[in-house]
């Protein structure tokens, strides 16, 4: 049986039995004499007041419910957390400081990932391990040299808690972090508990090509589109069950789960505090044009960094502003509006070192979002990618590597070169999208 129910629960995938319950509260599901679960019209009536109550209701993460109602799960343990800024409690203490400070568990390693535990390495910047200002616990960093921890990091843990905010996209690195400590996990036999957040950007845009095998990397390590849908919980539970960590071994999984969330809700609607996941990522207008803005990273365009807007602004010197937007208007895309604008992108401390084009004045497009509930981010970084091509073929030029990581596949750059139309290109990714949404539809929690 699944459980709909928006309330805070456990859900729990083992490695040790193929058969273990994906709901786990405080009973057990029936089962038939065969095993298999038996739907009971009474669970459904009993759910339903909790799904009405919850419509309207502040939406508690995993990380509050850790304390409310499963600390029994780390209590008297030595805890690993992989974590950064972003894993705060509503009362806006950070994880890492409230579980040092309560003697129930002892903190014992911070792992962490792009940008540092606290959130103030720049983009791209490699971070050495060392103790964390704040309370002293060692940490090790799992961007740059190294992505995965070792056994002699995982030394002395007893269990391993995932806690960062994500923002829906296949080649923001976290989620690759996710991934790699769950493996960890698994080799080294340490329960893992994922505290689920909110999908800033809803539970609902599956878009962008698929992953493809051959371009597997750090901001593409699984077979999933650019937009997913998914919150981290699910998505946890979908490398797990599907056997993509290494040589398929499976973590000891357990996920909180959040209180009150549900698919249609952005992140502004949940009443949880929006604190930026990334230096770069300082708004959730932001994070709604990012999924397809940040394929611009893949050419010599700026994406917007060293400016207040980062893939919101989009150019370059040789770009002409109001051509751009008159040209993208054209189109007739759903929920935007491109209106022609000048930045000049700077470094900017603990945000941005060296941005493209840096001190230069720049000619581009504002990507100004009009409706995001009907807005196709990944189609509408197509449009914009093609329309660049076509104007300003003879400056524009791609960082290959750059583009097809991002992309998932060579086939969005080949076909911009050869002249496809957006409208063919978009619709080459309908039959691998639908093929994931079967996929995806198991792990769905919410």
């Amino acid at each position: 049986m699944e459980c709909r129910s928006p309330r805070g629960r456990l859900r729990s995938r083992r490695s040790s039995s193929s058969s273990t319950a994906r709901c786990v509260r405080r009973f057990s599901h029936p089962r038939s004499d065969k095993g298999k679960r038996v739907k009971q019209k009474a669970a459904t009536i009993v759910l339903l007041p909790l799904i009405c109550g919850a419509l309207n209701a502040q939406v508690k993460t995993g990380a509050d419910l850790l304390f409310e109602k499963y600390f029994h799960l780390i209590e008297g343990k030595s805890v690993g957390l992989v974590t950064n800024h972003s894993g705060l409690l509503s009362n806006g203490k950070h994880l890492a400081d409230a579980l040092f400070e309560d003697k129930r568990v002892k903190l014992g390693a911070l792992f962490g990932p792009e940008h540092g535990i606290r959130g103030d390495a720049p983009d791209g910047r490699s971070i050495t391990h060392g103790a964390d200002a704040k309370t002293g616990v060692t940490v090790y960093s799992l961007y740059g040299s190294v992505n995965k921890p070792t056994e002699e990091m995982l030394t002395g843990i007893d269990v391993l808690i995932y806690d960062i905010q994500d923002v829906g996209v296949r080649f923001y690195t976290y989620t690759s972090t996710l991934s790699y400590t769950m493996e960890a996990a698994a080799e080294g036999k340490i329960p893992y508990i994922v505290l689920d957040r909110p999908n800033p950007i809803r539970g609902l845009w599956v878009e962008g090509f698929v992953r493809e095998d051959s371009l597997r990397s750090f901001v593409g390590l699984h077979p999933v589109p650019i937009a997913y849908g998914m919150t981290v919980g699910e998505l946890a539970t979908m490398f797990n069950d599907e056997g993509w960590l290494k040589d398929g071994v499976r973590a000891s999984l357990t996920v909180i789960e959040m209180d009150g969330w549900r698919r249609t809700m952005w992140y502004d609607q949940t009443g949880v505090r929006w604190v930026k996941p990334s230096p770069n990522m300082p708004t959730l207008k932001t994070a709604v044009v990012y999924p397809g803005t940040c394929l611009i990273e893949g050419t010599n365009l700026s994406e917007g960094r060293g400016t207040d807007r980062p893939f919101e602004y989009l150019g370059a010197p040789f770009v002409d502003g109001k051509k751009w937007a008159d040209a993208l208007n054209a189109q007739g895309l759903s929920g935007v509006r491109f209106e022609p604008v000048e930045f000049t992108p700077q470094s900017i401390p603990n945000v941005t070192s060296r941005p493209k084009h840096e001190g230069k004045p720049c000619g581009g497009i504002f990507v100004r979002v009009t409706d995001r509930d009907t807005y196709e981010p990944v189609k509408v970084g197509v449009y914009i990618l093609t329309t660049a091509k076509k104007l300003f073929a003879d400056s524009l030029r791609w960082r290959e590597r750059s583009i097809d990581r991002l992309s998932g596949t060579p086939t969005l750059r080949m076909s911009i070169d050869a002249g496809v139309t957006p409208e063919r290109i978009v619709s080459m990714w309908e039959g691998e999208v639908g093929r994931f949404k079967k996929i995806r539809q198991k792990y769905l929690l919410y």
